[in-house]
């Protein structure tokens, strides 16, 4: 039932933006923590940004990109700026509810001149 839905990856130079969106079905997640992961070939996957009454980013990724919510639409958003190529990776969304927590099923960025 639930479903966690991303868009809006794709190829892009270096300093270049994106803005991917996740949109949440089969559970309303209004007030409750959802998150960006991302993981790039080879490595371990890793947080991102967090948004659960403020907003909270990874060292590698603060000022550059803006994590934001649309509670109305159950969907939650990140804008990102000045892309890198190191920033290359699947991006995932994570929602939780409770004790339960729900994964996206991925959007690739692919950042490169």
């Amino acid at each position: 039932q639930v479903q966690l839905i991303e868009s809006g990856g794709g190829l892009v130079e270096p300093g270049g933006s994106l803005r991917l969106s996740c949109v949440a079905s089969g559970r309303t997640f209004n007030d409750y923590p959802m998150a960006w992961f991302r993981q790039a070939p080879g490595k371990e996957r890793e947080y991102v940004a967090a948004t659960f009454r403020g907003t909270f980013y990874t060292d590698s990724v603060k000022d550059r990109f803006t994590i934001s919510r649309d509670d109305d639409r159950n969907t939650v958003f990140l804008q990102m700026n000045s892309l890198k190529p190191e920033d290359t990776a699947v991006y995932y969304c994570h929602a939780q509810w409770g004790i339960y927590d729900y994964w996206g099923q991925g959007t690739q960025v692919t950042v490169s001149s």
